[in-house]
């Protein structure tokens, strides 16, 4: 039975694509239900419309106390950081997931399968790293997803073909535009005007769909252009393992190992701090009394030669072994 709408309907609905806040939101929702006629024509439409008043009102439930109820769509931190998984439909971000992670998302040759986020743990080598699948990005997104993209360490911006990748990279970035998010590269500076930039990385899924060597060449210096790229397939399994290190870089944060005076490092729990962490910003993140009475420190790395002094001020690298002497 068809729903009939007035017009009225309509301009109150564009109104709400509009609207940014969650109270204005409800407010319109709540004019939209008033004015929908009720017949059964309208009976599923009107639930989806209560649906997503629920799903509004829960983003205001406080969160503490034993009575709480978190809503399905606040995705709480798990390992040493989240990167969301964002782009437009049919891409393989939920492909990837399950490649990467031990996360089971429905997965179909149909649009807009996603509806909302799941998480999945990925092992990297001796850290976990939670990703995060997300619904598509399309001309509307629900209230909930521009502050999951923010809460986000950091974005894999998924793109593949069949669809021109570029102007699949160029809707995603007009899109996170218009809700004041920008995807930037961490060697390249914020950008200009009030756009809050996110570490991002793209990933040209779907890689097997290109088997000219050249034309998959070409899309990858273009977009490299733009963002640190890669090329992968989730279904071929080509190019995780450089993912996952890439996804690992992402994040900003390096691993150090601790030993104490005569004692082998335990590389199997580092800690994960961000790059440009002094060796006495580590003693005081292990404990503060470890901090105030720093004297020196020893480290094996890279950079040094084994058991090299270091003052206080020495900027910790990825994979260091450090013995603080108090």
């Amino acid at each position: 039975m068809p729903a009939n709408l007035p017009p009225q309907y309509f301009e109150v609905e564009k109104k709400y694509r509009a609207a940014r806040s969650v109270s204005e939101k409800l407010r319109l929702l709540d004019e939209m239900l008033a004015i929908m006629p009720k017949h059964k024509g309208t009976d599923k439409l009107r639930a989806d419309l209560r649906r997503r008043m629920a799903q509004l009102r829960d983003m205001g439930t406080a969160r503490k106390g034993p009575g709480r109820r978190t809503p399905v769509y606040l995705v709480e931190k798990e390992g040493i950081g989240q990167i969301a998984l964002i782009g437009p439909p049919n891409t393989g971000k939920s492909s990837l997931l399950a490649a990467l992670t031990k996360a089971q998302p429905q997965i179909a040759d149909y649009p807009y399968t996603t509806r909302l986020p799941l998480a999945g743990m990925m092992r990297y080598e001796n850290v976990q790293i939670q990703l995060v699948d997300t619904p598509p990005l399309g001309d509307y997104l629900e209230p909930w997803f521009p502050d999951l993209l923010r809460r986000a360490d950091a974005r894999g911006l998924i793109l593949a073909p069949p669809e021109d990748p570029l102007e699949q990279f160029a809707a995603a970035v007009d899109i996170l535009s218009a809700y004041q998010l920008a995807a930037v590269s961490p060697a390249k500076p914020s950008p200009d005007g009030d756009l809050t930039p996110y570490r991002t990385l793209l990933v040209l899924n779907k890689a097997d769909l290109l088997p000219d060597p050249e034309e998959l060449a070409l899309f990858l210096e273009l977009l490299k252009e733009q963002l640190p790229t890669l090329a992968v397939s989730a279904k071929k399994g080509i190019g995780l393992a450089e993912l996952k290190a890439a996804l690992f870089d992402l994040l900003g944060v390096v691993r150090v190992y601790t030993r104490a005076p005569g004692k082998p490092a335990n590389f199997n729990s580092p800690f994960v701090i961000p790059r440009q962490t002094t060796v006495q910003e580590l003693a005081d993140r292990i404990h503060h009394d470890l901090g105030r009475m720093f004297k020196f420190a020893r480290v094996w790395g890279k950079d040094t030669f084994d058991g090299q002094r270091v003052q206080r001020d020495y900027v910790l690298k990825e994979g260091d072994v450090v013995e603080i002497h108090a």
